[in-house]
């Protein structure tokens, strides 16, 4: 390992739906944190752990910043304040394709006394060059307004690839001379379980509409591996808010959560590098986004 070895954690922020899990999935090589059209699907720091010769990076897929309208949200916002106290960066990320507004400058304004603060002008590859330029352009303008000292603005497309292996390096630069802080062979530090109700719930939510999306939560029953086999039993919760989002999750005959299973199937059986058995519930645990209780049942602990 060199004398100059790198290690240390970068905490990517922004509003709702601006790309920042496609982001962290990119960054790492692989997918490690579910994606979805939905804002606010992320609702846990994860950790995706990138290591190279020269460096070892932890990226922390924060929350989206927002207003929050009942107690998880709120919980959530304070995730990401938590998460801001310890790291080395900040990148902050804005999309080419939308007006910088007020949530913007409200997450600019709380990392003004971070040391080292990049921005990422995310979905290149929805913009034409000349209207990406005028964005260029706005961010630039914007950060001086707020008073925020930025070490680089870079436009990229996590979706293609495009300059995130430039973001990569610029990171890296940030980061102080440590050894690496986590074995070299792991992406992230997120347990199985946790990555499995993620990837479960990405599936139930991927065709859903409204409000339905934010009151699904998933929680792990049991799950077992079978004596000398490569192969898993799962079973699994999906907790709605009220009867009316169970009919929809279940479907006519049952026929939206078989297609729901046989989707997290396939996600969870790329993730285990195993073949699996998935047996889906759904439960009604009433108005869960506000209940103090249920929330600290669920894992959403306010510390």
């Amino acid at each position: 390992m060199s004398e100059e070895h790198k290690a240390g954690f970068v905490a990517i922020i922004g509003r709702p739906n601006v790309g920042k899990s496609t982001l962290v999935n990119a960054l790492v090589g692989r997918k490690i944190v579910i994606t979805s059209k939905h804002p606010n699907t992320t609702r846990n720091p994860i950790r995706g752990i990138i290591s190279k010769p020269d460096f070892q990076m932890i990226v922390v897929d924060t929350p989206g910043i927002h207003k929050p309208k009942t107690l998880l949200g709120t919980r959530l916002n304070n995730m990401v304040t938590e998460n801001l106290e310890s790291v080395d960066a900040v990148l902050i990320c804005i999309p080419a394709d939308e007006e910088i507004g007020q949530g913007d400058e409200f997450i600019a304004r709380q990392v003004l006394k971070q040391r080292r603060v990049y921005i990422a002008v995310t979905k290149v590859d929805r913009v034409k060059s000349e209207d990406l330029m005028q964005q260029l352009i706005a961010v630039s303008e914007f950060a001086n307004r707020v008073g925020l000292k930025v070490e680089e603005i870079v436009p990229i497309s996590a979706k293609e690839l495009e300059q995130t292996d430039l973001l990569l390096g610029l990171l890296a630069k940030a980061l102080p001379v440590s050894p690496s802080l986590y074995p070299e062979d792991i992406t992230t530090d997120q347990a199985s379980e946790l990555t499995i109700t993620e990837l479960i719930r990405e599936a139930a939510i991927e065709d859903l509409y409204e409000e339905v999306p934010h009151s699904v939560v998933v929680t792990i029953d049991e799950m077992s591996k079978r004596e000398g086999k490569e192969f898993y039993d799962i079973h699994a919760t999906l907790h709605v808010e009220r009867d009316s989002q169970k009919s929809i999750i279940i479907g006519p005959q049952g026929s939206r959560l078989k297609a729901i299973g046989i989707r997290a199937r396939g996600s969870v059986e790329t993730f285990l590098d195993a073949k699996i058995y998935l047996g889906l519930h759904v439960k009604v645990s009433k108005e869960w986004q506000r209940d103090a209780k249920a929330l600290t049942k669920l894992g959403f602990i306010e510390r």
